[in-house]
């Protein structure tokens, strides 16, 4: 393993050494001192980590609304009491997957990646190299919080370890079942009502609403300005794929389903290619729908709920208020799943769950890995998952009389996701938040309580009774659908979204469907259903 600690603060001119002549004896004395004193430097347990202050580098995302790193506040006290200083260079989330890979490209690694999504392929190849280093030894030795996850919780273990046995990232998990459905479908209830019509239930409701929308001036101005339908394509939480289940068959991220045991490429069925003409045919032709919802990024998609004339009529996101803001709020309303021409009626279960594996790595340039470890590991204290993924105490919570952080309200205006964004590295950073957690160390936030109700009210008694399940696959298994995934849903969505813009989804289907045979759909498909099926077999051992 690499050395223990970082030289912090003494610059060793090893080629001065040779010139002056100093024997390798001595030299060899002095280092033995200098690693002497560093090792005392360390607390193996207790805070501070370290006596004198140590730096890491770390590379993280970062939301659209937080401050650097280095000016959050829970990262203040981190450094505070952890005396150790994190030197961070933080990405725009909407551009770190391709920075990350710059960097690892190039071999400019950081100490560490933080709230680093690392995907399987790249955990596997990353360790399989060295770039990423194995982190269960470090575990077990510098990390009692994880540690005790792990052992309490041999299920995330499992699913965090790979196939080699090797833990290479640490796990991100907020076990709330929320991400369920994240497609929550939002229309304008007050323009409904000004407008004489009932909440839509039906899709062809749905349309004329959206066409009452465009053309009967709801807002008042007297200016055609209105906005029926805007939603970001192919993004999280903020896409019209829940509306595919209309038509019989709910689309998703990775156009992946499960069916009794079976997999099911969603973006070759008839159902789906029925959508795509009905969105084109009924939707983008009569300008329901929202020309930059192609293209735009988060803020300018959030920017359109805040307008100073009330402008849009229907969008998806899991959270009325931070689209429309906490006031406006009051205007909007849910929709359950639309019934479709076939009377179908449906909305899909996302895939995965469980815990994201690739939320915190190592990397081979760094020189403290133990120091690292145990820095992180404080962020595995539950109460401290809690701030991390929400915000800190005082800001966020207070302790009530049982010890539990409670929420306090909120910033006058502020809604809960854009507050989130500004005190907290979110979802995605490291930190399990166990369901055992939720309700003893930490309430639900109050929109997290509000969505359960949601889920249960409008979702689930229309949700998909499968779903695929996060697996770990093989290394070669993963390089296939490494060489064969990106570029084949690449070519999907594009193609989904020309299909809604300009329609020939009928005339072009056949060639469309045999592009994707010839980029590998079949062969990553019987992937899919190999991982699935050893899945279920060693869920049915394990019971």
């Amino acid at each position: 393993m690499k050395s223990l600690f970082k030289n912090v603060g003494i610059l060793v001119l090893a080629g001065a050494f040779v010139v002056s002549g100093c024997s390798g004896n001595s030299n060899g004395s002095k280092n033995q001192a200098e690693n002497t004193n560093l090792e005392a430097n360390f607390n193996k347990t207790g805070l501070p980590i370290v006596q004198e202050a140590v730096s890491l580098r770390m590379v993280s995302p970062k939301a659209a609304l937080a401050p650097k790193y280095s000016e959050m506040e829970i990262f203040k006290r981190l450094e505070e009491q952890t005396n150790v200083k994190i030197e961070w260079e933080n990405i725009p989330d909407t551009d770190f997957a391709e920075k990350k890979n710059l960097l690892l490209a190039s071999g400019d690694l950081p100490d560490a990646f933080y709230g680093a999504g690392f995907t399987d392929y790249e955990l596997i190849n990353y360790g399989k190299d060295g770039t990423i280093i194995p982190l269960e030894d470090l575990i077990d030795q510098y990390a009692p919080n994880l540690k005790a996850l792990l052992d309490g919780r041999p299920d995330i273990k499992s699913s965090i370890t790979a196939p080699d046995g090797h833990i290479y990232g640490l796990p991100s998990f907020e076990e709330n079942n929320l991400g369920t459905n994240p497609f929550f479908h939002v229309i304008n209830k007050k323009w409904l009502d000004k407008l004489g019509l009932e909440v839509p239930q039906t899709l062809d409701e749905y349309t004329e609403a959206l066409l009452a929308f465009k053309t009967k001036d709801p807002n008042g101005n007297g200016k055609q300005d209105e906005i029926p339908l805007s939603f970001m394509h192919m993004q999280w939480c903020m896409d019209i794929a829940g509306i595919f289940g209309a038509f019989g068959l709910p689309d998703n991220m990775e156009h992946r389903v499960v069916r009794d045991g079976k997999v099911i490429f969603t973006a070759t069925q008839p159902e789906y290619k029925e959508a795509l003409n009905y969105f084109h045919e009924k939707w983008y032709k009569q300008g329901l729908i929202d020309p930059e919802s192609f293209t735009q990024d988060a803020a300018q998609y959030l920017a359109k709920g805040k307008t100073t004339d009330e402008t849009l009529g229907s969008y998806i996101w899991w959270e009325i208020e931070e689209v429309v803001g906490t006031e406006r709020g009051k205007d909007y309303v849910l929709l359950s799943p639309l019934k479709g021409p076939n009377g179908d009626q449906t909305i899909g279960r996302g895939n995965g769950g469980g815990p994201g594996r690739g939320a915190f790595v190592i990397t081979k340039e760094n020189s403290n890995p133990e120091i690292t470890m145990r820095w992180i590991d404080e962020q595995y204290e539950p109460y401290m998952a809690a701030q991390i993924h929400w915000g800190p105490l005082d800001i966020v919570y207070k302790k009530d009389e049982n010890g539990k952080l409670v929420n306090l309200p909120l910033p006058e205006g502020a809604s809960a996701g854009e507050f989130r964004q500004k005190v907290a590295p979110g979802a995605g950073g490291p930190g399990v938040i166990t369901i055992q957690d939720l309700g003893k160390v930490v309430d639900l936030e109050p929109r997290a309580q509000q969505r359960v109700e949601d889920l249960k009210q409008y979702y689930d008694p229309y949700m998909e009774k499968e779903n695929y399940p996060s697996i770990f696959f093989e290394p070669d298994e993963l390089d296939k659908i490494n060489k064969i995934e990106p570029e084949l849903i690449k070519y999907v969505n594009t193609q989904r979204g020309k299909f809604i813009v300009n329609g020939g989804a009928d005339e072009e289907w056949e060639s469309y469907v045999k592009t994707l045979e010839k980029m590998g759909l079949n062969e990553l498909m019987e992937i899919y259903q190999n991982g699935l099926d050893r899945y279920n077999a060693n869920l049915k051992i394990n019971k």
